[in-house]
């Protein structure tokens, strides 16, 4: 069975990069196509592999400022050819899906419905570009809705990576999806070490991730806060951040294990859409302080493996930090419940699903 994985873009390191790891796990032979590729910023953990990338990858600009191209995305996608293959398997929180496979089984793995269109309205007046910039991408909402809507009708199966995405589908989108959540890699993120006074973060920095809030609970609190990851409001962050604040950017895997496991806490402020990275501090043994909707409510158990805050404020957050007693929390109950979620369930998952699909598209 030759398989295509189409990603959105491969120029930053998050939970859907874990997602197309694991999809190339099960099939190493596979052939990966996206938009943008970014060898440096991926850390070099795609390198091996066969990779179609889009015109736009060559165009002035676009690897410092890929957004300006969101309107051509639809288009880069329609454009790849996937005659040589038997499956096309794409793993989308935005243009992914607009892959067009003619007379082949296209499975759609969903993180969540393209946000900026559907969830985020605000998202474009967020962005560091010219007004005229934004405004004339406002125009084009209304368009790249409608067109967003179209291309989630044509894979032949959707798979949500939580209830939560899996809710947001049949509002959005008026489809029926299965739940497959994300992996998580339990034998690599273990209980080690000794546990720390330090809380943790491990997040692209992008607004809708909502970082400022965290920090804005540390400056008052005082208390350790270290933060892990990268993005285009990193040195806004850090004019609001006081020195009790820590910024790592992107780190090697074998130290991002050790953050996590002697964390005191991982404290994480938006409403996710499944929660990988809460998932792999749980599996190293450090419990969570989340905000109680979305995917957290799925991956966090209440007083056994976390705590939630219920308004995305600082005040709120704070609340809960200040009611947080880390000793309340057994590492066995943290990873038992990682174990859940690991990489081997959700491979095993994904596999019989594609080829339970592929045998009864062949066979009609």
């Amino acid at each position: 069975m030759r398989v295509a994985l189409v990603h959105d873009v491969l120029n930053q390191l998050g939970g859907a990069e874990r997602v197309l790891a694991n999809f190339l796990e099960i099939w190493p032979d596979a052939t990966i196509f996206t938009a943008f590729y970014d060898e440096q910023k991926t850390q070099g953990q795609f390198a091996r592999f066969t990779k179609k990338v889009s015109f736009l990858n060559n165009l002035p600009l676009s690897h410092i400022h890929p957004r300006l191209f969101v309107t051509l995305l639809p288009w880069a996608f329609e454009s790849f050819n996937f005659n040589d293959f038997d499956v096309v398997i794409s793993d989308s929180s935005a243009f992914a899906k607009f892959a067009k496979p003619k007379n082949k089984l296209h499975i759609s793995y969903i993180h969540t419905p393209t946000r900026f269109l559907w969830i985020e309205p605000e998202y474009l007046d967020k962005q560091r570009y010219p007004y005229l910039f934004r405004l004339a991408g406002k125009f084009t909402l209304p368009w790249l809705r409608r067109k967003d809507y179209k291309a989630a009708q044509r894979p032949n199966f959707l798979i949500a990576n939580s209830v939560t995405v899996q809710d947001r589908i049949k509002n959005f989108y008026h489809r029926e999806s299965v739940v497959i959540p994300p992996p998580v890699d339990t034998l690599f993120y273990q209980t080690m070490g000794i546990k720390k006074d330090y809380f943790l973060i491990v997040t692209r920095l992008e607004p809708y991730k909502k970082v400022d809030i965290i920090i804005e609970a540390f400056n008052r609190l005082g208390w350790p806060l270290k933060i892990v990851g990268s993005g285009t409001i990193i040195d806004d962050l850090k004019k609001i951040a006081q020195g009790n604040v820590e910024f790592l950017g992107r780190i090697p895997e074998t130290d991002l294990k050790r953050y996590y496991a002697e964390a005191k806490a991982f404290v994480y402020a938006t409403e996710e859409d499944a929660g990988i990275a809460l998932l792999e501090a749980q599996s190293a043994g450090t419990p969570v302080v989340a905000y109680g909707k979305g995917g957290a409510l799925e991956s966090v158990i209440a007083d056994k493996t976390g705590e939630f805050f219920y308004d995305q404020t600082p005040e709120s957050l704070i609340t809960a930090l200040q009611n947080f007693d880390a000793s309340h929390y057994s590492r066995e109950d943290l990873r038992n419940n990682a174990l859940r979620f690991s990489k081997q369930k959700f491979q095993a998952q994904i596999r019989d699903f594609v080829e339970e699909k592929y045998r009864e598209y062949m066979n009609k």
